[in-house]
C-alpha cells in the first residue's frame, strides 16, 4: 500500500517532476499542497492523483492555464474534465467544418458569377442562399414546420426584390448590434431587449412565407437555438460569448 502523504522532495522523486516545478504549480494554484505544523508542503493522495492528471494533460501538450481551467477546483476529476473538453473541441470542429464548407461555397459562387451582369448575380445569390439553407437546415426545418411552409419560404426568398434583400441584410446586422446593447443591460426584459425581440420578429417574418408566422412558432424556434451548435456559434461569435442564451431569454420574455 502506498504512502498516505509525501513531502515535496518525495513527490518530486516519485513523479519525476522537479521540486521547483511543484513549487510553481503551488504558486499558480494548479496543485496546492497541505501544510504540516512546521509550514512545510505535504501532498496527500488527492493531490497525487491531481498531479497524475496534470502530467497526463501536459504529455498531450495542453498549456498550464488550460489545464488549470479544466481541472478547476482541487477535487475535480481529470478524466471527466478531459471528456468534457473533448466534447467542446468536437463541437468546435463541427462549427469550423461548417464554416469552411460555407466559405468554399461562397468562393465557388463568386467564381461562377464573374461573367454575369448584376441582375443575374442577384438571382444566383438568392438561389445559392436557398440551396445553402436546404443543405444546412432543410431536413430539420421540414420535419418541424412541414414541406408546405418551407417551400413557401423558399419561394418568397427567390421572389425577393433587391431592395427587400438589402433591407433584410441590414436588419440582420442591426440585430447583432442591438443584441450587444441589450446584453450590456443584463436584463432580458429591458427596453433594449424588447426592441431586440421586435427586430428579430420582423427579420423572421422576412424569411417565412406570408401568413405562417406566429409567436408560438417563433418561441419554438428560439428555444431550438440553444440545442444547435450552429446557431450558438453564429450569435456568440458575432455578439460575444453568451449572446445566444441571452437572445433566447429576450425572445421568450418579450414575444
Amino acid at each position: 500500500m502506498g504512502k498516505q502523504s509525501y513531502t515535496v522532495k518525495e513527490l518530486a522523486d516519485l513523479s519525476g517532476v522537479s521540486v521547483r516545478t511543484l513549487h510553481y504549480y503551488d504558486e499558480i494554484g494548479l496543485l496546492v499542497p497541505d501544510r504540516d505544523k512546521s509550514g512545510y508542503r505535504v501532498y496527500g493522495q488527492e493531490q497525487v492523483a491531481r498531479l497524475q492528471s496534470i502530467l497526463a494533460m501536459r504529455a498531450c501538450a495542453l498549456p498550464l492555464h488550460e489545464i488549470k481551467e479544466l481541472l478547476g477546483t482541487a477535487d475535480s476529476d481529470g478524466k471527466r474534465a478531459l471528456m468534457a473538453h473533448l466534447q467542446r473541441l468536437q463541437a468546435q470542429r463541427t462549427s469550423i467544418d461548417e464554416a469552411m464548407r460555407r466559405t468554399r461555397s461562397a468562393l465557388s459562387l463568386m467564381e461562377g458569377m464573374e461573367d454575369m451582369n448584376n441582375e443575374e448575380k442577384f438571382e444566383e445569390l438568392k438561389k445559392q442562399s436557398v440551396e445553402t439553407f436546404e443543405a444546412t437546415y432543410g431536413s430539420e426545418a421540414r420535419a418541424l414546420y412541414g414541406d408546405e411552409a418551407i417551400d413557401g419560404a423558399n419561394e418568397k426568398f427567390l421572389a425577393m426584390s433587391e431592395d427587400a434583400w438589402n433591407a433584410k441584410e441590414l436588419l440582420e446586422k442591426a440585430i447583432i448590434a442591438q443584441l450587444a446593447v441589450a446584453m450590456a443591460t443584463g436584463d432580458p426584459a429591458s427596453a433594449a431587449a424588447r426592441e431586440l425581440a421586435e427586430m428579430h420578429a420582423a427579420w423572421i417574418q422576412m424569411h417565412w412565407a406570408d401568413g405562417t408566422y406566429s409567436v408560438e412558432a417563433h418561441r419554438g424556434l428560439a428555444q431550438g437555438y440553444l440545442a444547435d451548435d450552429r446557431f450558438k456559434a453564429y450569435y456568440d461569435r458575432a455578439a460575444g460569448e453568451g449572446a445566444t442564451e441571452f437572445l433566447v431569454k429576450a425572445l421568450l420574455a418579450n414575444l
